[in-house]
């Protein structure tokens, strides 16, 4: 009943809270993610922030940043990565904001490509295309990012054909602003284009080489996709992964373990002429009666105060009936769910993301910030498809060893599996992969530990290391970028580009030097309870929570996790 309420409030929209805010016009400033806290509870600073709406403005604001060696990073309007890319460090940095640097879509008929601002929102952007009978073939399923923050993380959508699902694939040229000499003026523009070897690294570069300017991609004559979900047992899932995807153009699987179900959406390309106006607006981004994301939230705290398992899995399978009843969101004439296939153009098919750009102040993003709404950790982790089969059988193990204990991520929409082809980029996905997110609950002080904890720590673990998995890069707690840089091939390649590109290291932090290897001291923590937010792998019980009977143990199947699990019998000295 609960996510059927989104539904019926689903055109009343809210506008989200602003990405940067400043004490003293655009001086003495804060930098906010989407989500209101950053992975380490930490406050972002800038002493000023640009808002430039041309190619030469942004040209000056990096000028301005060299000339007074200042730290440099690029935020968007709505600032949707998780962990702290945008944060140029100390107090004394500079932000170079796109909000403004968002109207540029020019469109090449002749080439079959567009060039864009890289602050272009990713709805606009296929929004314009589809006006003149043309389509993007690849997106992030939310369509609250620029072209810029998509490339900058290597976001994708789900697909091994032809050229794949990350956008950056798409890319055949990029023109980028960097710091430059005295004599060049500081600042200067550089065209990178497929015949350019750098642009393998410009293309997925965490905003460490400089502003991504204008993009210039291939995009193709409108088509439409036949959706169609169906629901099956797991018993198979491990062996049904790599077939599913090599059978589908855009299919990906929504697994529910502790249901032992799976959902696996059947999405095709079909000619523009087959009939059929559908919509693909997916439920958990529809805007959100702002009660009901406080209830939930205040629901989901008493079930964790209460230790209540058995309510977190009552809560889970009303969550996946409702989607299930409802299609997900999809609606076959653009306002209800009638049956399938669900037949629609492209671009209203490929993204969906309704709750964030309108003014209503009762219905938003149910995880703004500002209204006390869901508050969640994301796991994002991509398996080489050849040892998928492997991790989907530990994942299982898992489930069996704990009572209900995949329950929680079950109750945030499931774990959603997408497909990722190997990338020339030096920082995209080195083999075919099925990426796995979860997404699940995050205390409201750092210091509390969740219900099951030790169960997500597990999976995160296992999926890191034993997997070798790579961590998607705007999303993810600490722990998953530990050794992430020794898993990219190519990153020699690209940290030669970055020292060639900003040679003072300009737009390089802490943080991106942490988890591009550049520096190893500091990506995770040795405080008393740094393991519950996945600041660090637990080494020693304080790590945990021990005063509420948390313990460091190693994990039930991949006996070399180190995880903090709840032991009721224990007494703490």
């Amino acid at each position: 009943m609960l996510t059927l309420s989104i539904v019926f409030f689903a055109d009343v929209l809210a506008l989200p809270p602003p990405a940067v805010t400043c004490r003293s016009g655009n001086s003495n400033c804060t930098i906010s993610g989407t989500y209101g806290t950053w992975p380490d509870r930490s406050t972002c600073k800038a002493a000023q922030v640009f808002y430039p709406a041309s190619e030469q403005q942004i040209v000056d604001a990096v000028a301005f940043g060299v000339r007074n060696n200042m730290k440099m990073k690029v935020v968007t309007r709505l600032s949707h990565s998780i962990p702290k890319l945008v944060c140029p460090g100390g107090d004394q940095g500079l932000v170079i904001s796109t909000k403004n640097y968002s109207r540029g879509i020019v469109i090449d008929r002749a080439a079959m490509t567009v060039t864009v601002d890289s602050g272009v929102e990713l709805r606009n952007f296929v929004d314009t295309l589809a006006s003149s009978q043309l389509a993007f073939p690849q997106s992030s399923y939310w369509s609250g990012v620029t072209i810029g923050g998509l490339l900058s993380t290597g976001a994708h959508g789900s697909s091994l054909r032809d050229l794949g699902s990350a956008v950056h694939e798409y890319v055949t040229s990029i023109r980028l602003v960097v710091p430059a000499s005295p004599a060049e003026g500081y600042a200067k523009v550089l065209t990178f284009t497929q015949a350019s070897e750098d642009l393998d690294a410009v293309k997925v570069s965490l905003g460490v080489l400089g502003v991504l300017s204008k993009i210039t991609l291939k995009v193709e004559p409108m088509f439409k996709r036949s959706v169609t979900n169906t629901m099956r047992s797991d018993s198979d899932l491990e062996d049904q992964v790599a077939t599913f995807a090599n059978g589908n153009d855009y299919g990906d699987i929504t697994w529910y373990p502790s249901m032992n179900q799976a959902v696996y959406r059947i999405d095709q390309r079909v000619p523009s002429i087959v009939p059929g106006n559908g919509v693909n607006d997916f439920i958990g981004f529809q805007p959100t009666a702002v009660l009901i994301s406080q209830a939930t939230r205040t629901t989901e705290r008493v079930f964790e105060f209460t230790r209540d398992t058995q309510g977190t899995c009552n809560r889970a399978r009303l969550q996946a009936f409702t989607l299930w009843t409802t299609g997900y969101g999809l609606k076959n004439n653009g306002v209800l769910f009638t049956g399938y296939p669900l037949i629609g153009n492209q671009n209203r098919i490929q993204t969906s993301g309704t709750c964030y750009n309108s003014s209503s102040s009762l219905f938003t993003c149910p995880w703004d910030p500002s209204i006390d709404g869901l508050f969640f950790h994301q796991t994002t982790i991509s398996i080489a498809l050849e040892r998928s089969r492997d991790f989907i059988l530990d994942v299982k193990r898992l489930r069996n060893a704990t009572l209900n204990g995949l329950c929680g991520p079950d109750g945030y929409s499931g774990s959603l599996m997408r497909y990722v082809k190997k990338s020339s980029a030096y920082l995209g996905k080195p083999e075919d992969s099925v990426d796995i997110d979860v997404t699940y609950y995050r205390a409201d002080d750092a210091n509390t530990p969740r219900l099951n904890e030790d169960v997500l720590e597990e999976l995160e673990q296992m999926a890191v290391f034993k997997y070798q998995g790579t961590p998607h890069w705007g999303k993810n707690r600490n722990v998953a970028f530990v050794n992430a840089s020794r898993k990219y091939p190519n990153l020699p390649k690209f940290l030669d580009a970055k020292k060639r590109l900003d040679p003072n290291g300009l737009f390089s932090s802490e943080w991106s030097d942490l988890v591009l290897g550049v520096t190893t001291a500091g990506l995770t923590s040795d405080k008393d309870h740094c393991a519950l937010e996945g600041l660090c792998i637990c080494s020693s019980d304080r790590h945990c929570a021990p005063e509420r009977g948390y313990f460091c143990r190693p994990g039930r199947v991949f006996q070399q996790a180190r995880v903090c699990r709840f032991e009721e019998l224990l007494s703490v000295e």
